[in-house]
């Protein structure tokens, strides 16, 4: 489900919670208004968490031995004039 699916089963969740007024006996569509908008905030946030475990990179990309190299910091020494 995508972003635009949540956004659209929120929508129509809210018009039926907020807007319909007519009901049915065995159906009460305030209900499944607010069942719709649950649904679609679950959507979203799915959404991007799975978005965003995607876009992970593993740290291991470098060698250990390469990485070592660049994590040497020289430190630099100012006159310091009293």
């Amino acid at each position: 489900m995508s972003i635009g699916v949540g956004i659209f089963l929120m929508v129509v969740g809210a018009i039926l919670s907020f807007a319909v007024r007519d009901s049915w006996d065995a159906v009460n569509l305030t209900v499944v208004g607010y069942i719709l908008m649950l649904a679609g905030l679950a959507g979203i946030v799915l959404s991007f968490y799975i978005t965003n475990r995607r876009r992970r990179v593993p740290n291991d990309a470098l060698d250990p031995a390469i990485e070592e190299e660049y994590r040497v910091v020289e430190e630099h020494h100012r006159d310091i004039k009293e």
